[in-house]
């Protein structure tokens, strides 16, 4: 039996242009890095993660386990969101867990 979170889940101050602008990083470095692209499943559910927000942190693994498709690979992606530095530079940690 699946279950999902029931608790309300509790929205950070401006999430969706929080999740908007880390996407967008985390996009910029992909398509400048098509190795790393490439070797993503070709349809995932994608779960960021930064290092320095554990609000959104906490907000976005939250919305995975209400929100997530079991028929779906997830990959993490963790980055910084405050040091607002150049993307190349943000180098975001990408993981595919394996399922067993």
């Amino acid at each position: 039996m699946e279950r999902k979170v029931t608790a309300p889940i509790r929205k950070p101050r401006r999430v969706v242009e929080r999740n908007i602008a880390l996407l967008g990083d985390l996009m910029r470095f992909l398509l400048a890095e098509p190795k790393v692209l490439a070797s993503l499943p070709s349809d995932f559910e994608l779960v960021i993660l930064p290092d320095d927000d554990p609000e959104m942190r906490l907000y976005n693994m939250r919305l995975l386990d209400a929100f997530a498709r079991r028929d779906k690979p997830i990959v993490f992606a963790r980055l910084q969101s405050s040091k607002r530095a150049h993307w190349r530079q943000a180098q975001p940690n990408l993981y595919v867990p394996i399922a067993v």
